[in-house]
């Protein structure tokens, strides 16, 4: 019992180690809770949630050599790149009137902020290698360890990270909200965009350069 609540602590010690990286989940969640609230984070994490849990599936009914392969990951990282640089176009030019946010705004926002989570989550190739790496070992270290259990016991300790983090960054920027101008607010979006673009080009050429050591060898 104390070794799987030690494997528990351990998995949300790795898990929230990942999360501190910034990365395309994390702008999103900044540029989206300034203008839709709180919320935002715990629906990017959960649109996150989604994509870990199909994953792990995938893994479980024996593809899990497939999730760390070249071919998949120079996929991943073009189609994401691309991805990423769109997203990263619509936030730099992402505008709002503060004072008049609607009901029915809010409400979309809310499906918008989940499906966020699932497209920087799958676009982000680092995220497949982190799960074909410590994620993998993390898996099946809990299967072994007490089955079914086990695995449920990594998936809350790594979950209650993502969730923690998020949330809390989701808090203190939707904070700002009430603060800022909409001048300032446009700022934002531009900073979170160009990020998002630079980050995406970073994928975008890395796979690139991959796929032509791939040929070369």
């Amino acid at each position: 019992m104390l070794e799987l609540i030690l494997f528990v602590l351990t998995s949300f010690g790795v898990g929230l180690s990942g999360a501190l990286v910034p990365g395309p989940m994390l702008t999103v969640t900044v540029s989206d809770s300034v203008k839709k609230g709180f919320l935002t984070g715990p629906l990017v994490v959960l649109g996150h949630f989604i994509t870990e849990l199909i994953l792990i599936i995938f893994i479980l009914a024996g593809f899990s050599w497939l999730v760390g392969s070249a071919e998949v990951a120079i996929i991943i990282g073009t189609l994401g790149g691309i991805m990423l640089i769109y997203m990263g176009y619509i936030t730099s030019k992402s505008t709002v009137d503060l004072n008049d946010v609607s009901d029915t705004e809010e409400t979309s926002s809310k499906y918008g902020s989940v499906l966020k989570g699932i497209v920087t989550s799958v676009s982000n190739p680092y995220f497949f290698i982190w799960w074909a790496t410590i994620g993998l070992a993390f898996l099946f270290k809990g299967v072994e360890m007490a089955g079914l259990v086990g695995l449920i016991g990594f998936i809350i300790g790594h979950w209650s990270a993502d969730l923690g983090w998020f949330s809390a960054v989701s808090f203190f920027s939707s904070k700002g909200s009430t603060v800022i101008s909409e001048k300032q607010y446009s700022l934002i979006m531009k900073i979170c965009g160009l990020f998002l673009i630079v980050l995406g080009a970073y994928f975008l050429i890395t796979a690139q350069l991959n796929m032509l050591n791939f040929r070369l060898y």
